[in-house]
């Protein structure tokens, strides 16, 4: 049943907007009001002048010796060095992560206690090695650098589609008995929100704990922060990542991007779908959406709720029952079952010094021998991602990306399409999704080893948002994608030729693109 009318909803939809096109307003009146303050005072004091460059010279030295990819370094040292007063104030905003180490403490100390508590499963390592040694020694990579394990005991379900994903959730909620865990980049207060809401308030009242966790930046064109509040007035615990605030906020670079439901520890979901209606083609603002997920069962829906409990100890701990973590971790009844394959759920974060998520997308080109598959909505590539696609190209492998065919964000489509030159020339097949947009994040490798996440190929994924995937081998799932693969190629346009020899003003401007990418 509806309980807000269409008026009610356009205007939370409404009252987003503009809180975020006040925020945008104040962030560049801030920044223009700083840069003018210090173009004024250098009028008067000339070493305010030198100061500004050996800022710069400090920043630009501080930035080459980081451990990231140059393709991120790069972009700031040049626009630093060009434009040094813009460079050092847009760097020390956006680029520096001065206001991470509070939060960088708070996940430690959160993780210190979670971690411990999931297994560490050797002998699923150990039968994955016996399988396929360097599908195990990949997961083994997880485990040992995001502290995720791979499971044997457990199954999972691929979805082709986002409707089928959320009407099989659906039906796992109205079982819940204990609790639910929710965490989604967007939620929409509409027709696809409403559905689950009406679900989740029900099981409220038959003694089920709820929490539903969501980043502000991602909803805040669907709803305002009103949201919270009608939720906590039915009984559902709500908290909100990182709110978008007027000013500068240091943080406010680092998104959850994250879509997790845990349903009493048993069931989890996962994908790439948020909670909007676009998602469920309900709405078709960009043709035809296309999003899939996975339906996870038994004890590798641990590492699930590991995730979802980590994001909402470090915001807030200030409930009774958060640090009590054992309670939402229960053991699967048949602790003899086997499961259909090798599972390992994994998250990434933005504030340590390992690209986990990337690193398992050039594992994934590095490990096969006959093809590896992409599908991504947006496709924004370090150096190393294009050499390793380029380089199993080379090797006979065959290297597909797929990525939408209408674009949500056209800047962001054409610095997509600026990446196709360097992946064709050395061999990647690039197709583009006709019906409209992808918002799928996979990749499938030999009929062995498959991954399906919310891990975008661009850089916001890759290195400043919050995010989680699974990777999955040996099972019928696998299967299952490379399927929806090839179903899906089906209906692409392949733009290969296109792309192999581009005018000089086109490469021109593909150079330009790349350049801005690692700073969108």
């Amino acid at each position: 049943m509806s309980r807000e009318n269409t008026v009610e909803g356009k205007e939370s939809t409404s009252n987003g907007i503009s809180r975020l096109i006040l925020i945008g307003l104040s962030l560049i009146v801030e920044i223009a009001l700083t840069i003018y303050i210090v173009l004024w005072l250098r009028n008067y004091f000339w070493w305010i002048e030198i100061a500004v460059h050996l800022i710069g010279a400090i920043l630009v030295l501080n930035i080459y010796s980081q451990p990231k990819t140059a393709s991120v370094k790069m972009p700031w040292i040049v626009l630093i060095m060009i434009l040094p007063l813009f460079g050092v104030t847009l760097y020390l905003l956006l680029g520096m992560g001065i206001g991470t180490g509070k939060m960088k403490r708070e996940y430690a100390a959160v993780d210190k206690e979670l971690f411990p508590l999931l297994p560490e499963n050797t002998g699923a390592f150990e039968g994955l090695c016996s399988k396929d040694g360097r599908a195990g020694n990949l997961m083994r990579y997880v485990y040992s650098k995001a502290g995720f394990p791979v499971y044997d005991d457990s199954e999972i379900e691929y979805y082709d589609d986002a409707t089928k994903g959320i009407e099989a959730q659906k039906e796992e909620l109205r079982k819940a008995e204990k609790f639910i865990f929710m965490e989604y980049h967007a939620i929409e207060n509409a027709e696809s929100w409403k559905s689950v809401q009406d679900i989740l308030e029900d099981r409220v009242k038959a003694g089920v704990e709820v929490r539903v966790f969501y980043d502000d930046m991602g909803s805040i064109g669907f709803i305002n922060m009103d949201f919270v509040k009608q939720l906590e007035s039915k009984g559902i615990r709500c908290r909100v990542f990182n709110p978008f605030l007027k000013g500068f906020h240091l943080f406010m670079n680092n998104r959850d991007h994250r879509k997790i439901t845990v349903i009493d520890g048993k069931v989890g979901f996962t994908g790439g779908y948020n909670l909007a209606n676009e998602y469920f083609n309900i709405t078709h603002p960009y043709g035809h959406w296309k999003d899939t997920g996975v339906k996870i069962t038994g004890n590798a829906v641990k590492s699930l709720t590991v995730m979802f409990l980590e994001m909402w100890n470090a915001i807030r701990g200030d409930d009774d029952n958060d640090t009590d973590y054992a309670q939402f971790l229960p053991d699967a009844e048949n602790k003899e079952a086997k499961g259909n394959g090798f599972i390992a759920p994994y998250g990434d974060l933005p504030i340590d010094n390992e690209h986990v998520g990337e690193d398992v997308y050039i594992s994934m080109a590095e490990y096969a021998k006959d093809y590896v598959w992409y599908i991504t909505p947006y496709l924004i590539l370090t150096d190393e991602m294009i050499h390793a696609l380029g380089l199993a190209a080379k090797r006979g492998v065959d290297v597909r990306v797929i990525t939408p065919g209408i674009p949500d964000k056209k800047l962001v489509y054409a610095v997509t399409r600026s990446y196709y030159h360097s992946l064709v020339r050395n061999g990647v097949r690039i197709y583009e999704y006709t019906p409209g947009f992808c918002h799928c994040k996979m990749s499938v490798a030999d009929d062995m080893l498959a991954a399906c996440g919310t891990i975008n190929l661009d850089y916001r994924s890759l290195y400043h948002h919050f995010e989680n995937s699974c990777l999955y081998a040996d099972c019928e799932a696998v299967t299952d994608t490379r399927r929806d693969f090839e179903n899906t190629m089906a209906e692409c346009r392949e733009v290969t030729e296109t792309y192999k020899a581009p005018t000089a003003g086109q490469s021109f401007l593909m150079h330009v693109l790349r350049f801005i990418a690692p700073l969108l």
